[in-house]
């Protein structure tokens, strides 16, 4: 491993401890009383919350677990023994992908199924420069709009203010194609919509995740078709357009 890759790989590990309020390596219940104390204050739910930096805890918890070896104290690298880290984008962990991983001199073609999450290891079959196998810390990133948490992915969508107060129908861009959501009138900000099985797919034990569309509220106005077609969505409900 090349001494540039090595200082990333430990630049990484850093940032992970100071994003849990750490400053150096700490004990396996140093690291779960941070972790504990920061995902609380982060949680989107409390006031002074938020939803991207108690993703960022998950991960950066993740991520110190992945460089400890066993129960041991988690401990920034001093030497290249921690596995490598395979960094993903969101597209990538729903699609599956082929990446150039740079190993010191050698780069090497990692085949990433449908499904990795933040946290797992990947084995890499003979992957080491001697023959054995190659385990890979797994981390997806956010990119192109989208954030993973768990197994479910997040985005925003930006929805005409009128939309959001008079209820209608919403046509969302997402990475599986175009999908439709009603909302109800003047729902409590921030509106959120859960798209079912949109998230990572299933794999092994764990189950396909789902897509959270945060519809924030945008200044473009309607033209006279849009109002009208909105009047028809707001009148043609599901239930009447089945009855």
């Amino acid at each position: 491993m090349s001494p540039s890759h090595f200082r990333s790989d430990a630049d990484a590990v850093r940032d992970a401890l100071s994003t849990l309020g750490l400053q150096d390596a700490a004990d396996a219940e140093s690291l779960k009383a941070a972790f504990r104390a920061a995902v609380k204050a982060a949680r989107p739910d409390q006031p002074g919350g938020d939803a991207d930096r108690f993703r960022r805890v998950i991960a950066a918890y993740r991520l110190v677990q992945a460089y400890r070896p066993g129960d041991a104290a988690p401990r920034i690298p001093d030497r290249p023994a921690a596995p490598p880290v395979l960094s993903l984008s969101p597209l990538q962990a729903v699609a599956g992908a082929k990446i150039d991983l740079r190993l010191g001199a050698r780069t090497i073609r990692v085949a990433a199924p449908p499904g990795l999450r933040t946290g797992e290891t990947l084995r890499l079959r003979g992957g080491a420069a001697d023959g054995a196998d190659l385990l890979l810390a797994v981390l997806i990133r956010p990119q192109d709009g989208l954030s993973v948490l768990g197994d479910d992915l997040f985005m925003s969508w930006p929805t005409p203010q009128r939309l959001l107060q008079e209820g209608g129908r919403v046509e969302i861009d997402t990475h599986a194609g175009t999908r439709s959501a009603w909302i109800t009138p003047d729902r409590a900000a921030p509106v959120r919509i859960r798209l079912k099985n949109l998230g990572l797919p299933a794999r092994g034990s764990r189950s396909a995740g789902h897509l959270f569309v945060t519809l924030t509220p945008s200044s473009d106005t309607r033209s006279p078709a849009e109002d009208l077609l909105a009047q028809f969505t707001r009148a043609w409900t599901p239930e009447r357009l089945a009855a």
